[in-house]
């Protein structure tokens, strides 16, 4: 099916008529063209009603132009040349990509590092708060567990109610891209810059450092970093962030935290359009699922491998559960594979 660029009179005024338009993948959330304003190239996305059924296309529109405009301070992401509100179209700066590269992790980093520099205190309200995992993740995991037969420290839901509370965002305004995947990530000759600011909101770096070690939670192609470079590229991260505001970034006990809430929010198992309907982590005992090339159990080996390497107090008897599950899930599932190591950039 063709569509026609969707710029109304008001941005072809600003901006002149789309010309050599190229209609380009994108998710069911949108439509992406790339066309040539004034003879340069540039980005124009309208925001579609399909594929989110929590939030309508307006306030997607206007959550990621927030975004987008938030991160071009840096600059970490494109530039807004133009926005129609009542279209739900963004005009935006094209970004070169410059293709494969086999050591792509420590400029994520920094990227992910200067991105979540760029505000503070002076822009709450700006976008959303980040959305923690909740009592029902909690419950849903320990279900799990009771189902695949595996017995719970006692101290373990005192310790999840505690985490709850730790991951609350109040007062914490790093801006998040909310869905930091690799090909939401640019390497131009600038640096890497992020695309796709649908899901931006305001809390703590340390969730999205997280996607380092947990495997990246939100992505279809989880991966897991080996021990060595995801020290050097942690300490990429810490680095920056020290040089941008003046604070210590060692993410400490903050970063076990993080990947906790990962582990329990069973709808990290799955794409964006299956969230928020079903209780994923109950699938798992019934029924193996794949998202990408990896399944949900061979994801969930991996975060319960993680928490229950990291986990120390105030996590001490969460990480002996998630020890325990893994091994009774790796028994029971001898044929899971462990989540892929990073390659070159393929995309």
């Amino acid at each position: 099916m063709r569509f026609r660029v969707p710029m109304g009179d008001t941005l072809r005024a600003a901006l002149g008529p789309p010309k050599k338009a190229k209609l380009l993948d994108s998710s069911p959330r949108s439509r992406v063209w790339r066309v040539e304003l004034g003879g340069e190239r540039a980005i124009v996305k309208q925001i579609t009603d399909g594929g989110d059924h929590r939030y309508g296309a307006p306030e997607r529109f206007a959550r990621e132009v927030a975004g987008l405009r938030l991160a071009a301070r840096g600059p970490v992401g494109p530039r807004v040349l133009g926005a129609d509100p009542d279209g739900c179209v963004m005009v935006l700066e094209y970004l070169d990509d410059l293709g494969r590269t086999d050591d792509w992790l420590p400029g994520y980093a920094e990227a992910l590092a200067r991105l979540h520099a760029l505000t503070g205190p002076a822009d709450a309200g700006a976008l959303p708060a980040w959305r923690p995992p909740t009592d029902a993740d909690a419950e849903s995991f320990l279900a799990l567990a009771t189902t695949l037969g595996v017995a719970i420290p006692p101290g373990v839901p005192g310790e999840l109610a505690a985490l709850l509370t730790r991951l609350d965002p109040a007062g914490r305004y790093a801006l998040l891209h909310g869905d930091p995947c690799p090909g939401n990530d640019l390497r131009t000759v600038d640096g890497v810059r992020f695309v796709d600011f649908e899901q931006a909101a305001l809390g703590d770096g340390l969730v999205e450092l997280a996607y380092l070690r947990i495997g990246f939670p939100t992505c279809w192609c989880a991966m897991a970093v080996p021990a060595t470079p995801l020290a050097e590229v942690e300490a990429v991260y810490a680095s920056t962030r020290r040089a941008l505001t003046g604070q210590a970034a060692d993410p400490g006990a903050g970063i076990a935290d993080a990947c906790a809430g990962w582990l329990i929010r069973g709808d990290a198992l799955v794409e964006r359009a299956h969230r928020d309907r079903t209780d994923q982590l109950a699938r798992v005992p019934v029924a193996d699922f794949t998202w990408g090339s990896v399944s949900a159990r061979e994801r969930l080996v991996h975060r319960l491998g993680v928490v229950a390497d990291t986990a120390s107090e105030p996590l001490r008897e969460l990480g002996l559960l998630a020890r325990r599950l893994r091994g009774r899930m790796v028994t029971g599932w001898p044929g899971l594979r462990p989540l892929p190591e990073p390659g070159a950039r393929p995309w």
